[in-house]
């Protein structure tokens, strides 16, 4: 045996791994005191603005309601006076009132419900017409929208003119009707008429330009798969388009019935500034107590039991929002 074979061979040490790159910390922000108040900040001129347009009117306007103010306290010939609730207790136990809360209530629903359906029925049938088709009727329905109040009362003043109004001209065409003459403000009911359909001509051009951009985000795959489950054209209406559009739909009637209930140039122009007591709703009814009558504190009276009436449709409104944001 030789020295080479009796000699243990040296242990050679592992490498040394080399260590991790030390991963490099993000920075820590510090918290300022004054972050919390920096939205704050940006929004205090628009809530400023509003405090002063909205918000002054509508304190005044309750304030008013709790007073005795007629034109000998409009002309400071004697001071206000605190009555409580006695202008409540007048408007709420006069049987003309809760008359024309019931017609606005019936004028609001009709002018909704028929803006609604037309309004649809021209946006389903925008998505299925061609595109110069589809760019006439849009320009058609921004130019009605756009177009004043004032203007197009007084377009349809003309159109259902007892002497001159086209509208009777073309029913007179119709075999066996007579409608020369007629007059169409002869009756509240179709005086009523008239004016709603005023209504819904200027509030369906902001329905189907809504629905038709809600309509673009249902998908096709869900509608042609309804389709070959054997679903008519109503069903996929039904349970494919209509769960889409919902919360489109809750919004545009919230808004429609607030707009609707809200109507006063309309009638007010309509009836030459002096509406009858079968064409009165609450926003006209108001202002004939307070500025026909000078009566400022019913007037004001009446407003604020508007407002009142308005806010539950909005509460509808929000509790409707909120189960659907749950569902989704």
């Amino acid at each position: 045996m030789s020295a080479a074979d009796t000699t243990t061979p040296a242990k050679v040490p592992p490498p040394r791994q080399a260590p991790p790159p030390a991963v490099p910390k993000a920075p820590r922000r510090r918290r300022t005191s004054g972050g919390a108040a920096v939205p704050w900040a940006l929004l205090a001129p628009c809530l400023l603005i509003l405090a002063l347009v909205m918000g002054y009117p509508l304190v005044r306007l309750v304030t008013l309601s709790f007073q005795k103010f007629g034109q000998s306290q409009l002309w400071g010939f004697q001071p206000a006076e605190s009555v409580g609730f006695d202008n409540f207790s007048k408007v709420l136990g006069d049987s003309e009132f809760w008359t024309v809360v019931v017609r606005t209530i019936v004028f609001a629903v009709g002018s909704v419900v028929f803006t609604m359906v037309i309004g649809m029925l021209i946006a389903l049938l925008l998505q299925r017409v061609s595109g110069w088709v589809k760019t006439l009727i849009n320009i058609a329905l921004v130019a009605s929208w756009g177009m004043p109040i004032i203007v197009a009362t007084t377009v349809f003043k003309w159109l259902f003119d007892s002497d001159y109004g086209v509208f009777n001209a073309l029913l007179s065409k119709l075999p066996g009707v007579d409608m020369i003459g007629h007059n169409w403000f002869a009756s509240g009911p179709q005086g009523l008429a008239v004016i709603m359909l005023l209504v819904v001509w200027g509030a369906v051009p902001f329905v189907v330009i809504t629905l038709s951009a809600g309509l673009t985000q249902v998908p096709s795959e869900l509608e042609e798969a309804a389709r070959l489950d054997g679903a008519g054209a109503w069903g996929v209406f039904r349970y494919v388009t209509l769960p889409i559009l919902k919360p489109i739909v809750v919004m545009l009637t919230t808004l429609s019935v607030i707009w609707d209930m809200g109507v006063f140039p309309q009638v007010f122009v309509m009836r030459g500034g002096h509406p009858e007591a079968e064409f009165q709703l609450l926003t006209t009814y108001s202002y004939d107590r307070a500025f026909v009558v000078n009566d400022y504190a019913q007037g004001s009276a009446i407003a604020l039991l508007t407002v009142l009436l308005l806010l539950g449709v909005v509460a509808v409104y929000m509790r409707q929002m909120l189960q659907i944001g749950e569902v989704e």
